[in-house]
């Protein structure tokens, strides 16, 4: 399934590839595209929403409710 997170505090390539990594350790097998302009994180996975965020949060981004 997919799933919009909206993520505040990207603000290069390297934030990018940080989100990506944190969301992959939670599903190998995610698919994560990144807006960084525009705070936007597309995820395809099937794992829940909550532990996506955290995993999101615990990297250092916040993610709005």
């Amino acid at each position: 399934m997919d799933q919009l997170f909206t993520v505040t505090g990207m603000t290069c390539g390297h934030c990018e590839k940080a989100v990506t990594a944190a969301i992959v350790r939670v599903d190998p097998e995610a698919k994560v595209l990144i807006d960084r302009s525009a705070n936007k994180v597309q995820v395809h996975s099937e794992k829940a929403r909550d532990m996506l965020a955290h995993a999101i949060v615990e990297e250092g981004y916040a993610v709005a409710p």
